[in-house]
């Protein structure tokens, strides 16, 4: 009886030495495919530019295409799917190149906020002391403006043209960059392997290049996402109150501008760039949601 007793015993305890496998630990990628609405944001920005590199190729009318005969066609009435403006010229196809234009100009913008924030805040807090000092007050000044203010203000001095809005657009939304990167460099060369490089003579332009700033990549990536998002969003209000990009080139903004005299009478003029404006902003904003659950090891793939 003992005996029979005795062998489940014996068993068990085997069971319970024998090692189990680890638990794999999700990567980035698996946490943010679990993020459903940032998987919903990116594949929305993801068919949203798609529409807007080819769908004007593949239209009947251009965006400049003028048909008096079919002023204020309303949507869903003929060929004109999303109906047309007090021109005659199609909305459909006015709104994809107007993407074209709304979303060249966040990507670009961010591109060069994101340079000069990058190298602000890595240069403040590696070297920290005085230069540090001196930049990051810089920055705050900076961030005492109200950046519509300073684009209405410097767009109406140096004139409407593309490169100047992405310019200027740019130069006021580096700071919350420099202040994210500053925060990260000055906490992580204090860490270990920065120490090290610094005693093996490396140089510190090697040190913040190659040690710190691949560690710091993680917040970077979430304000960049974010940076598109407030770009495209500066760009619709400075258009909107005509300051910015001027027609006949289509923006999301200057055809809400355009559409102010006619919301009663035809408010589809108003909806369909106004509706582009939020998706394309909502669909940005939830996808750094996303990247900095995914990034953040600490958030446990929420």
């Amino acid at each position: 009886m003992s005996g029979a007793s005795g062998a489940p015993l014996g068993s068990a305890v085997v069971e319970e030495a024998r090692p189990r496998p680890a638990r794999r630990r999700d990567g980035p990628l698996q946490r943010f495919m679990r993020h459903r609405l940032a998987v919903f944001g990116a594949a929305v920005i993801a068919l949203l530019a798609l529409a807007c590199a080819i769908g004007p190729l593949l239209l009947p009318f251009t965006d400049t295409e003028i048909d008096i005969m079919q002023r204020f066609a309303p949507p869903f009435s003929g060929v004109h799917l999303l109906g047309t403006d007090p021109l005659g010229r199609d909305i459909l196809a006015r709104i994809l190149m107007a993407g074209r234009i709304s979303l060249s100009v966040g990507f670009a913008a961010m591109v060069i906020s994101m340079l000069i924030g990058i190298t602000v805040g890595l240069v403040a807090g590696y070297y920290g002391g005085w230069l540090g000092t001196v930049l990051m007050r810089f920055v705050d000044a900076m961030l005492c403006f109200p950046s519509i203010f300073l684009l209405l203000a410097v767009s109406s001095l140096v004139g409407p043209a593309v490169g100047s809005i992405i310019v200027l657009i740019a130069i006021t939304s580096w700071m919350e960059v420099a202040r994210i990167v500053e925060a990260q460099i000055r906490a992580l060369k204090a860490r270990d392997f920065a120490v090290a490089a610094e005693a093996l003579g490396a140089s510190d332009a090697r040190v913040m290049l190659r040690e710190l700033l691949p560690n710091a990549i993680a917040p970077i990536v979430v304000a960049a996402t974010l940076n598109v998002a407030h770009a495209i969003l500066a760009e619709s209000y400075i258009s909107f109150l005509g300051y910015g990009i001027q027609p006949p080139t289509p923006s999301w903004g200057n055809m809400l501008d355009n559409a102010q005299s006619y919301l009663t009478s035809a408010p589809w003029l108003a909806i369909f760039p106004g509706a582009a404006i939020t998706l394309a902003v909502t669909s940005f904003n939830v996808i750094g949601d996303g990247l900095r659950d995914a990034l953040d090891p600490r958030s446990g793939g929420r």
